[in-house]
């Protein structure tokens, strides 16, 4: 059975809320030690953590694609080992104290931590276990950290403390189910594809049978999904214009202007009535559904919601590929946010990869169209295959396993296929 991550959460929250300790009494439990030691270990952890962070992301950065017969194979290899850890009793759950445990930290609790890293491979076993919290234990908590596709912090915190609460026979369901999903299409694909994975809002370009670039990306929300399929990119829009769907118009930005009437002047959207006249704003009845019946569409340049680039491939959701100016979005480790659309970070190596057939292009080509916040359309001469899937546990060839949330609760239910 497949764990509740919101009844699970609501759990942390609890412990976050206990560990909550008055300043006055948290002062009085801790020892004489100087301001000036303190920032001095403040300064050192973070030089630490910045090196273990390289380190640590080592680790997943090898060239085989995520949908690869290598990736199958890496992925029975860690189904064999996953039902040893099972068959063994799997993992302890973490506790009220692990939750925050960093650098520096002591305490039974850490043992816990370690003999945890230990089994799911990011810490070297030993037979002896101090109860130390240190470089060593930094560095296998910032790799447990990136498997799971969460922001090495070197600290366990919210998101950490869920991965690590999820059971050992779970994940190797997840591994199994997904093992299935990784077979059935790794034969199919071709010499040169871009693959979105939705449940790690993650891209790869791939090329040769190995990965081009990875980038990270922002995917649909829950309640309005990315779509699974199997498409060509027909067109790239440098500096587009973004006509708002109706959707988000009923949806978002009625309710955006009821907050905010200068709204739209703001973000530069201009209002369109069926005989393509500009119209103002005002001349709308925004305590209706009257917004409808009008077209919304926003100029180009840097506020554009599509950034300097939109990225059109053949679909029936009105769906695509695009930049966006809310850059700060691809720092955060949950990234669902888009109404089914992909932002996609990086999307200037994106584009001059796409357009490589077309002559002439490169990333210094792209960057200058950029500048120039002119609407230019260019259709590409090779059409490129663009797959969207949902993998939510994987391994590499150095043994690392990955894993990612059911966001979309296709693991839940046991999907293997999403052939319409």
């Amino acid at each position: 059975m497949f764990l509740n991550r919101r009844k699970l959460l609501s759990s942390v929250a609890a412990v976050a809320a206990s560990l909550a300790i008055p300043s006055i009494a948290r002062a009085e439990a801790e020892d004489d030690t100087s301001i000036w030691d303190i920032l001095a270990g403040n300064k050192r952890n973070k030089a630490v953590g910045e090196k273990n962070n390289i380190d640590a992301l080592t680790i997943i950065d090898t060239p085989e694609p995520i949908l690869s017969f290598d990736t199958a194979y890496s992925v029975e290899l860690a189904i064999n080992y996953y039902q040893q850890v099972v068959a063994a009793g799997g993992w302890e759950q973490p506790t009220r104290q692990t939750f925050a445990l960093a650098n520096g930290k002591t305490g039974r609790a850490v043992i816990n931590l370690k003999r945890h890293l230990m089994l799911v491979g990011d810490m070297e076993r030993k037979d002896r276990v101090r109860d130390d919290f240190d470089d060593e234990t930094d560095l296998a908590l910032r790799k447990f950290q990136v498997r799971h596709g969460i922001i090495p912090t070197g600290k366990v915190d919210e998101p950490t403390f869920y991965a690590m609460a999820i059971p050992a026979e779970q994940r190797l369901a997840q591994l199994q189910l997904n093992a299935a999903r990784i077979q059935s299409l790794a034969g199919a694909l071709e010499e040169r594809y871009l693959l979105v994975n939705i449940p790690a809002a993650s891209i790869e370009t791939v090329q040769g049978g190995m990965v081009n670039s990875r980038h990270t990306a922002v995917v649909g929300k829950i309640d309005r999904q990315t779509p699974i399929l199997s498409s060509k990119v027909h067109q790239i829009k440098f500096n587009p214009y973004w006509t708002v769907p109706k959707s988000i118009i009923e949806k978002d930005l009625i309710r955006y202007m009821n907050e905010d009437p200068m709204y739209l002047t703001n973000f530069r959207i201009r209002v369109f009535d069926g005989k393509g006249n500009e119209v103002p704003p005002e001349s709308i009845n925004w305590q209706s559904l009257d917004a409808l019946n009008y077209t919304f569409r926003q100029d180009p340049g840097g506020e554009n919601s599509m950034g300097h680039c939109k990225i059109d491939f053949y679909n029936p959701y009105d769906v695509y590929l695009h930049d966006t100016p809310s850059k700060g979005l691809f720092g955060q480790n949950s990234r669902f946010h888009s109404s089914g659309c992909v932002r996609v970070e990086g999307i200037d190596t994106v584009a001059s990869w796409l357009l490589a057939d077309n002559g002439g292009w490169d990333i210094d080509g792209v960057h200058a169209m950029f500048a120039t916040n002119e609407n230019v359309n260019v259709p590409l001469k090779f059409q490129m295959p663009l797959h969207t899937t949902y993998i939510t546990a994987w391994a590499n060839r150095q043994g690392t396993v990955s894993f990612r949330d059911d966001i979309y609760e296709y693991d839940a239910a046991g999907k293997v296929s999403f052939e319409s």
